[in-house]
């Protein structure tokens, strides 16, 4: 309630007007409380906003490098790894009534084989991780041969015969193609050539292994590669 009376200095007033009184520490306690409310919407955003900086700077943990490799192999699931043409030249005869009729067909067909290795036999136990030199091992299954496609479209041929007639003829073809295949298939098992395709297939192995590794975050990482039955290198 407002005191409008006035009085003069002589007079002692009626009452004084009291002024509230703030102790030091209530006051204190105020500014801190005032202080502390303004300031906590900013301190949940910087929470907030350092949250999402190291969820989305964080250092990437390593996973599994085997686990990497696998994942690189089950992407291919077969691998042609070296192809190889080859020229068969192969020869048949035919005989009709009663050795009256003579026919022979001499026949050069070329051939196409593809050596494939067969990765969904690739399993953890055929891998090896070496933390220390960071050195994967890898054994890889024997090398596929593919069946021989032949290309009769550009075969060459050679007849002798007086006269051949169409059934003579029929088998002479099936004949050549026959036998055209089974000696490009021992063809391309060939020494020579079944060296050629591992020594692809190595290579081809290293590659798709070293780069997804690197990737991941390995490094320059070392991938020794050899078939089943092959020596380990040495350490």
């Amino acid at each position: 309630m407002e005191d409008n009376r006035i009085t003069s200095h002589d007079e002692p007033p009626a009452y004084a007007a009291r002024t509230p009184t703030v102790s030091p520490t209530s006051q204190i306690a105020r500014d801190r409380s005032v202080a502390g409310g303004s300031a906590l919407p900013w301190l949940l955003f910087l929470v907030t906003v350092a949250a999402l900086a190291w969820l989305m700077f964080k250092p990437a943990k390593l996973g599994d490098p085997l686990a990497t490799s696998l994942v690189a192999f089950e992407k291919q699931n077969r691998l042609t790894v070296f192809s190889a043409q080859l020229v068969p030249v192969v020869s048949s005869d035919d005989t009709r009534l009663f050795g009256l009729v003579h026919s022979k067909q001499v026949a050069v067909i070329p051939a196409r084989v593809d050596y494939t290795l067969d990765l969904s036999a690739m399993t953890r136990d055929r891998l090896r991780w070496d933390e220390a030199s960071k050195t994967l091992a890898v054994l890889l299954p024997p090398l596929k041969v593919t069946r021989p496609n032949l290309d009769e479209a550009r075969a060459q041929y050679l007849r002798e015969g007086v006269f051949i007639t169409r059934d003579a003829q029929d088998k002479l073809n099936r004949n050549t193609t026959l036998l055209a295949e089974q000696q490009a298939t021992t063809q391309a098992a060939n020494p020579v050539l079944m060296n050629l395709a591992r020594s692809a297939a190595r290579d081809a192995i290293r590659q798709n292994l070293a780069i997804p590794l690197q990737v991941a975050g390995y490094g320059d990482v070392k991938v020794n590669v050899r078939f089943d039955g092959e020596p380990a290198p040495p350490p």
